[in-house]
């Protein structure tokens, strides 16, 4: 297969709906290179820390390779019989809606198809939801109800063209880093243009923003209901769009006009001066882009809050023009397909509606299916429910960990472990999730399967293959493609993704004539050469026509029966949902070098290198109220579970609330799944749980001693309260935690790191301190070092990372890793800043002590910043603090 793969394949980031385009080179030694690819129009070259990074996540450590039952290996045959036997032996006894597929955006279209053309047309329930609930269902539900479609109005281009940016709910400079770094080189060229940041933290973001907005957890409805009732005061109002494309303007703007400033004060939580500020910037200004993400739709009011944003571009006529729009930026790299092929419990394909008799005649007509599903079926934490009560008796979760992500994460693990029959497709054998598969199936990664996707301003690119399939992994489409067949289905006699992706097309433009917005049309008869050539393009792209419509609703043309959209008249949210009990607000999300449960990135070990353990980001006072040091370990609690992270001590941090990512798991830390504690609350209209807004309680954890170890193999789970564990730079680092019961360390050091018998280690133990440090040496070569100390240890960690990778025949580099600190000869490089050159914040400073005074001059000293950029505002925070203190 090698041999027909070029060297140079042109394919897509697997990471965030950006849709960045990559290029991925294969050396003749099989070695594989990444880099942006300047064509595509998502990236235009640009990549951020993790598609720069990609190439060292694509290795088979810890690969599924053969289907498994019950843990042995299988032929796929037996596999496929039993799974096929399962579901259709639950289907004759219980019904169609006793089994269920839980999927993923990390899956491609054609895979997204197949899976819904089975459990909606031939299975005949709508029992098929995906992750991508948990992110964008919110921004669908108030798309449609605006629009009567789901139908993301503008382009990535617009963001650049607006002269005022308003980022709600969205960390744009660590989640969508490429679009930011569009951003931030469209206000560097024209600095007239304003940005807008609303966000209870203050995130890096807010680097280039010319105001933040530090609104209370959920008081983004009332905010916009303000900002909706202060323009139709004004002039900025569009009377003439409103009249002849909207409905509803009245009852909506009475309903925004019944708060008043004290209301809007209390509701949010910002001054008066700066709700006037930014009502005036959006009155004034009439090419306004506002970027909706995670913190709008995971909510009890996400849609409302979608609605709101929304109300006020249609009040104003700003949207479907250049720089002007609400725009939703999707979290994974196909929500967007998934949404295309009616991949939630509530849609059909093609932007059909389930609700709609005609549209569901229509599908099932097209695929000549038996039955078509007719009602809703379960979303995501009601589909978990469902299998925990008995309902559920077959569940198929493809490409996905829901025991990490889904809210009231212990409950689904439970509700997993009971369900009778379990079938898991994924690559990687061991993950929370996969150990309760009764079959777990073989699937192909990232650079091995081969399909497309869409990203969020509705752009298709492909997803080339370039590596061969390892084992007897196989694409998910063919799996599900093999089960329907054992089902004795017809229609799923697919010989590639082109097949699929072909009747995918055809389907869109199916007695369309205009009616839909989702229309691909002019690809309904590709074949397989044409489609492995496929260019980027956005849709709509229907048969027969020549325009480049990139642009939705400047002239109306909305979905709804009378073509016109609708106003949707909100009310604010109960926002505080604290007590005595649990006092504080708890914001889950993302960091900026990692992506979901770290089954990808947690590969790398230049992606750790920034951030490499879970923490808790609190407010300086709060932390002092509680008795929390920073640095020191914490524990989280909510009435549905509890964690343990490092606590990091900030003014970031709005008081009152706290910040965890919500990456961690079980195979890289010991009491870190965080949407353990997220109950699971979901907004009544889209079904999307409110994961920004949890009450939890947070103390000081006790321990014995902390600890911090490197080894060269990666160390078995360790007996301790706590342990972190991330890839470095020639093997593994772990932070640590103890009670006072371990005695004889060097035993737990063997145990730990697999030291041969025979090797006695090197280091010294201070008893009235209770510092202890041990190193074990194989010849020259390091293979373990352990660090105590009864307070968080202070060792130069990137430094003891490095010295995996060193020469230690002289024994006095052996005495400096015992010290836990490098000789005058090795400068520790510091806390990493920059992933993509893995430069440290000591490398920084001393650029800066040598005269670099702006980010670009510590770009050309040390190349930090210099290609993904998403480092910026932190190495431009290192510049101020090191000028202040010279200043002093």
């Amino acid at each position: 297969m090698r041999a027909t793969i070029p060297p140079d394949v042109q394919t897509t980031c697997p990471y965030c709906g950006v849709g960045c385009g990559v290029i991925a080179t294969v050396a003749d030694h099989g070695a594989v290179t990444v880099k942006g690819d300047p064509e595509h129009p998502a990236n235009f070259g640009r990549l951020c820390s993790k598609g720069s990074a990609l190439a060292e996540t694509i290795d088979l450590e810890g690969r599924v390779l053969f289907p498994e039952i019950g843990g042995r290996q299988a032929e796929w045959d037996e596999a496929l019989d039993l799974v096929a036997g399962k579901f259709s032996q639950a289907i004759t006894d219980h019904g169609p809606d006793s089994v269920a597929f839980y999927v993923s955006g990390q899956l491609l279209t054609e895979d997204y198809y197949v899976a819904n053309k089975l459990m909606k047309g031939f299975i005949g329930s709508a029992n098929i939801d995906t992750n991508s609930r948990l992110c964008m269902s919110s921004s669908v539900a108030g798309h449609r109800r605006a629009f009567g479609s789901d139908t993301v109005p503008g382009t990535y281009e617009d963001i650049e063209l607006a002269d005022l940016v308003v980022l709600t709910g969205s960390n744009l400079a660590w989640c969508h880093p490429v679009i930011y770094q569009r951003l931030a080189a469209a206000k560097a060229a024209r600095p007239s243009m304003k940005i807008v940041v609303i966000d209870p933290r203050r995130t890096m973001t807010c680097d280039i923003a010319d105001l933040h907005l530090a609104v209370r957890p959920d008081g983004d409805v009332a905010l916009f209901m303000g900002l909706l009732a202060h323009l139709a005061a004004g002039p900025a109002i569009d009377r003439t769009y409103i009249g002849t494309h909207t409905q509803g303007f009245a009852e909506t703007l009475a309903a925004a006009s019944a708060l008043s400033l004290a209301d809007l004060t209390e509701r949010t939580g910002l001054p008066a001066m700066e709700l006037r500020e930014f009502f005036r910037l959006f009155e004034t200004t009439e090419k306004v882009v506002t970027c909706y993400s995670q913190g709008v739709n995971q909510s009890s009011s996400g849609t409302d809050k979608v609605n709101a944003i929304i109300n006020c571009h249609l009040a104003t006529g700003r949207i479907g023009r250049p720089g002007m729009g609400p725009f939703s930026l999707t979290g994974q790299p196909n929500a967007m397909g998934g949404r295309e092929v009616g991949g939630l419990a509530n849609m059909l394909a093609a932007h059909m509606a389930l609700e709609n008799a005609g549209d569901r005649e229509r599908v099932q007509r097209f695929w000549a299916s038996p039955a078509i599903a007719d009602k809703p079926g379960l979303k995501a934490v009601d589909m978990f429910h469902a299998v925990a009560d008995g309902r559920v008796k077959a569940l198929w979760i493809m490409a996905t960990n829901p025991v990490v992500s889904m809210p009231d994460a212990d409950a689904v693990e439970a509700a997993i472990r009971a369900c009778p029959f379990v079938v898991v497709s994924d690559v990687l054998k061991d993950t929370d999730t996969t150990r309760h598969a009764h079959v777990l199936l073989p699937s192909l990664g990232w650079g091995e399967k081969d399909g497309t996707v869409t990203n969020s301003e509705r752009r298709i690119s492909r997803q080339r293959q370039f590596l061969a399939a390892p084992g007897e992994a196989r694409p998910d489409w063919w799996q599900m493609a093999e089960i329907g067949r054992r089902m004795g289905f017809a229609g799923f006699d697919y010989r590639s993704q082109a097949d699929i992706f072909a009747e995918h097309a055809a389907l869109s433009a199916f007695e369309n004539g205009g009616s839909r917005d989702f229309d691909i049309g002019a690809h309904a008869g590709i074949d397989r050469k044409d489609y492995d050539a496929l260019a980027p393009f956005q849709w709509p792209r229907p048969a027969g026509s020549s325009s480049d419509r990139t642009r939705f609703f400047a002239d109306g043309g909305f979905y709804h029966m009378d073509r016109k959209a609708r106003f949707i008249a909100v009310q604010p949210p109960v926002s505080d949902h604290t007590n005595e009990k649990y006092p504080l607000t708890l914001n889950t999300g993302r960091i900026r070098d990692h992506w979901h449960t770290l089954t990808r990135t947690g590969k790398s070990a230049r992606l750790s290198g920034h951030i490499a353990e879970p923490f808790a980001e609190i407010h300086p006072r709060d932390a002092m109220e509680l008795g929390i040091r920073g640095a020191g370990l914490v524990e989280l609690e909510s009435p549905h579970g509890k964690a343990v992270v490092r606590a990091l001590v900030t003014e970031r941090q709005a008081r009152g609330n706290v910040f965890v990512p919500m990456h961690w798991n079980e195979q890289f830390a010991s009491r870190a799944r965080i949407d353990a504690l997220v109950p699971p609350v979901t907004d009544p209209h889209s079904g999307q749980p409110a994961s920004k807004n949890v009450a939890v309680a947070i103390r000081p954890f006790k321990a014995g001693f902390y600890g911090f170890a490197i080894s060269a193999a990666k160390p078995v789970a360790p007996q301790a309260q706590y342990w972190a564990l991330a890839k470095a730079g020639g093997g593994w680092r772990i932070e640590l935690a103890f009670d006072d019961t371990v005695g004889d360390w060097t035993a737990w050091c063997r145990e730990t790191f697999s030291i041969p018998a025979g090797i006695e280690p090197l280091g010294y133990a201070d008893h009235q301190t209770g510092d202890l440090r041990l190193a074990f040496f194989d010849e020259g070569t390091l293979l373990a070092a352990l660090f105590l100390a009864r307070e968080p240890v202070a060792v130069a960690r990137n430094w003891a990372i490095g010295q995996l990778s060193a020469s230690h025949s002289d024994l006095r580099k052996r005495f400096a890793i015992v010290a836990g600190r490098p000789g005058a000869d090795q400068p520790d490089p510091g806390a990493t800043v920059c992933s993509c050159f893995s430069v440290g914040a000591n490398r920084i400073i001393a650029a800066i002590r040598g005269g670099a005074v702006s980010v670009e001059a510590v770009g050309r000293e040390t190349n930090a910043g210099t290609n993904c950029g998403s480092c910026r505002a932190e190495i431009r925070g290192i510049i101020d603090g090191c000028l202040a203190a010279a200043a002093e």
